[in-house]
């Protein structure tokens, strides 16, 4: 039974969005959040693979813009339900609907990811027309959501309706995509004016309009299980990489050491981004939300692609793939190295203290990093290269252990005395 069920509520009638608690005990994740999640590791899936195909054919422009906008589409639509949810979860049967419509929209916006990567590889239109049709589903759905809690949370009307204008508004932006002819250019130039659209809507709602009671610790673990499920595809790549090795060369040293790297990398990835003291501050401090929750889109667009990265890997040892050695390891090195400093940048931002220590840590990040270059460019094994590059997050992990957690933990509580004062 989760924590919006009681024994009045196991028909799952209509309940009234009041807004939940923001300092509820106990918040958790419900079942049905979970279940939301479970679609989007198709869609990284998806996203992953073609930009994996894109990087091992030197198509590097094609790669980043198609990733980009995948991810933007992914991760934003993901993020407005999660923090709605947070805020007005009733987990009636209405609420419990329109979610699954949403997932729907999910899945059409992961089945027209190789469709719109193939158009990019054309060049002369952007077509992503299925895609943007998976997305707007999703977010027709969340503006019935907002509208049904404008009407029945009065206090919060203003800010509800607030966001029911910015995603409506981007909405008619976005659907002039599927029915107007638009060239790469002018696509990718009105997607960046409705991202900055759809951006600025939370900021108005939250900061002037009255905002929600979304609950930090519940957000703060349903962005962190967000990540588990992009760390899947750091497996996925594992995998690939291992088969390729096994069906070229079969079990060996270099299948032992891709499988070490592969684990190693993405278990460094996880215990890094656990090392953010996301609750604690956002509890203290609600305010530093914004850029926090954005933030984590570059964190969790870095993560999907350290898997792709780990799939060209693949591609490179299969001989399927057009670059060379340097441009395999920096398909994984660039990504992880974005992770590392989205991370640094985070915690700096939320702690407002700067551990001196952590230039060392970064310093001795770097190194790492221009080894397993240096080691690529020298024509050393890929297995080998890729152990060197898992230890680049092994660097902040036993920083960390030896002397960051003290440092945190007087930079938390001297945060949570600044929130008591004021």
């Amino acid at each position: 039974m989760n924590s919006t069920t009681s024994p009045e509520t196991l028909r799952y009638r209509t309940r009234r969005m009041a807004g939940r608690d923001p300092h509820e005990a106990h918040r958790v994740a419900t079942p049905l959040e979970l279940l939301f999640d479970l679609t989007f590791a198709t869609t990284f899936g998806f996203a992953a693979s073609q930009l994996a195909h894109a990087l091992a054919a030197g198509h590097y422009g094609v790669a980043l813009i198609g990733f980009g906008l995948a991810t933007f589409a992914i991760c934003w639509a993901w993020i407005n339900f999660s923090w709605f949810s947070s805020a007005y979860d009733t987990d009636d049967w209405v609420f419990r609907l329109v979610t699954m419509v949403q997932m729907i929209g999910v899945l059409v916006l992961a089945i027209s990811l190789p469709r719109m990567f193939a158009s990019l590889e054309h060049g002369a239109h952007l077509d992503n027309s299925v895609m943007v049709l998976g997305y707007v589903i999703m977010r027709v759905a969340m503006i019935f959501q907002w509208l049904r809690a404008a009407r029945q949370d009065r206090p919060r009307r203003r800010a509800c309706l607030t966001y029911v204008i910015a995603v409506s508004i981007a909405q008619i932006g976005w659907i002039m995509q599927i029915v107007l002819d638009f060239s790469v250019g002018a696509s990718i130039l009105l997607a960046v004016i409705l991202a900055i659209i759809e951006f600025s809507g939370p900021v108005i709602a939250e900061r002037r309009d009255g905002g929600t009671p979304w609950h930090a610790h519940h957000i703060a673990e349903r962005y962190s299980l967000f990540a588990i499920i992009a760390l899947g595809e750091g497996i996925v790549g594992t995998v690939a990489t291992l088969s390729a090795i096994v069906e070229e060369q079969g079990w060996n040293l270099d299948a032992a050491l891709v499988c070490i790297a592969g684990v190693g990398l993405t278990f460094g990835i996880w215990w890094v981004y656990y090392m953010l003291p996301s609750a604690q501050i956002l509890h203290a401090h609600r305010n530093r939300s914004f850029v926090w929750g954005y933030g984590q889109i570059a964190i969790i667009a870095a993560i999907v692609a350290t898997g792709a990265g780990l799939h060209v890997a693949a591609y490179f040892i299969e001989g399927k793939a057009a670059i060379g050695p340097l441009a395999t390891v920096l398909s994984v090195a660039v990504p992880v190295s974005v992770f590392l400093g989205a991370v640094y940048a985070l915690n700096r931002y939320l702690l407002r203290q700067f551990d001196r220590r952590h230039i060392g840590l970064i310093a001795a990040t770097a190194a790492v990093m221009a080894l397993a270059i240096g080691a690529a460019a020298a024509g050393i094994d890929m297995a080998i290269c890729l152990v060197i590059v898992m230890l680049a997050p092994t660097v902040t992990v036993i920083g960390h252990e030896a002397f960051g957690h003290a440092h945190q933990e007087a930079a938390l509580a001297q945060q949570e005395r600044r929130a008591t004062l004021h």
